[in-house]
């Protein structure tokens, strides 16, 4: 599917090589959503999202500095609080392996959220603003 976007954004990587498995729950001790996102040199594999081409163009602009993010100083986050949903994600990106959790226990949090919710099953939590 050479028409899959990777992001329209000049910082995207067009050659996604991505291998990732999404855990998802929307409360604690509730049922585990499980959804996969496979691409190789850009190209989608196999994925069950509900938006493939959303997901690759989210991981291609946000995924390397959410997945690694640079050393520094603690961030000051706002403290609110957007849901108990919770999405852990494993796999690879570009051959690094990638084991992140993603919660909306605070703004700094929502924000991660926001940006890779198509990866994470297009469930936004929170529908205020940032």
């Amino acid at each position: 599917m050479s028409d899959t976007p990777a992001s329209p954004s000049a910082d995207a990587t067009p050659e996604l090589d991505l291998d990732l498995t999404v855990a998802l729950t929307h409360a604690p001790g509730g049922p585990e959503n499980t959804f996969i996102l496979v691409s190789r040199s850009g190209e989608l594999i196999e994925s069950s999202l509900p938006d493939p081409a959303a997901a690759m163009a989210a991981v291609g602009r946000f995924g390397e500095r959410i997945f690694f993010p640079e050393p520094g100083p603690p961030k000051l986050c706002t403290q609110q609080y957007g849901g108990p949903q919770v999405a852990v994600v494993t796999g690879t990106f570009n051959g690094r392996d990638v084991n992140c959790r993603f919660s909306l226990t605070d703004g700094c949090e929502i924000a991660r959220w926001r940006a890779l919710s198509p990866l994470l099953g297009g469930v936004a939590g929170s529908t205020g603003a940032i």
